[in-house]
């Protein structure tokens, strides 16, 4: 924070003012009054502007955040048989991103410096909808995103938030990135809420990944997917859209992601600052 100190000092000078005596006049009618002039008063002190804040995102920077969980709400439905499938990506603006940094910023230990790194819209389409191409690296492909994403930040470190395609244990289903599911048949299925997000941690001079504190990816979408009953993953099956594009409408449904996603990151954010230096 810089802070500007300006004094600012106004004088004014009062003129010593005197007048002529007149002589006395044969008569005796007195002599008449004389008016001193108006003495002006001192102008007020100007106001001076001090310098406006600094913002929380600027000034040095200890991490930096990069959310991309998007603004897409997945609507799927994985029934028996495969014909039974289907898969609806809802554009709602619930806050997934602003939810991720906030969560970032609460889990950094006190006094670290954390800021939030802007970028342009469309620049993880080349990660989450890459080019068909021979030996894609995922991973290769992330670091150049982040490499242009933080060309100015000079931060130590960054942390970036992705959404991923987890696997629905007992299928070869996938369930990719945010949304609701339902599986299972009309007469007995189930519906849940899912949150599929990597955390990834890039040194801020080599822009090499940091190991993961909790091993294989896989352990980590377990953790997104906990076994025991969430009440607030386990939704009413009456809750299920339908059609989807009513779930950008269905408070109850924003509500609840949100609170699993924040719930979700707070379990497993503090590991990651463990494992980074301070």
């Amino acid at each position: 924070m810089v802070r500007a100190f300006a004094v600012a000092a106004v004088l004014s000078c009062l003129a010593s003012l005197g007048w002529a005596q007149t002589p006395p006049a044969p008569t005796a009618t007195p002599a008449a009054p004389v008016t001193r002039p108006a003495v002006k008063k001192p102008a007020p002190k100007a106001k001076i502007a001090r310098n406006p804040p600094v913002p929380a995102d600027n000034g040095p920077c200890q991490i930096g955040v990069i959310p991309a969980l998007g603004d897409q709400f997945v609507v799927q439905k994985i029934g028996l048989m495969v014909f039974g499938n289907e898969h609806t990506e809802v554009p709602v603006n619930w806050g997934f991103d602003d939810i991720a940094a906030a969560r970032v910023r609460a889990a950094a230990p006190p006094g670290m410096a954390v800021r939030r790194l802007a970028y342009a819209k469309g620049a993880f389409e080349l990660y989450y909808n890459p080019p068909s191409r021979l030996f894609r690296s995922a991973r290769d492909d992330l670091t150049t995103i982040v490499r242009q994403i933080a060309a100015n930040a000079a931060c130590d470190r960054y942390v970036v938030l992705t959404t991923f395609a987890g696997a629905l244990p007992g299928t070869n289903q996938t369930l990719n990135g945010i949304g609701v599911l339902n599986h299972g048949t009309s007469l007995f299925s189930r519906t849940i809420l899912f949150t599929n997000i990597s955390v990834l941690v890039f040194d801020g001079q080599t822009f090499a990944i940091h190991k993961s504190p909790f091993g294989l990816e896989a352990a980590l979408a377990r953790m997104f997917q906990p076994k025991e009953r969430n009440p607030l993953v386990d939704l009413d099956n009456a809750s299920f859209p339908e059609p989807a594009s009513e779930a950008a409408n269905s408070a109850m449904l924003r509500d609840r992601v949100r609170a699993l996603l924040s719930e979700n990151l707070d379990k497993t954010l503090p590991a990651y600052f463990k494992e980074t230096p301070q």
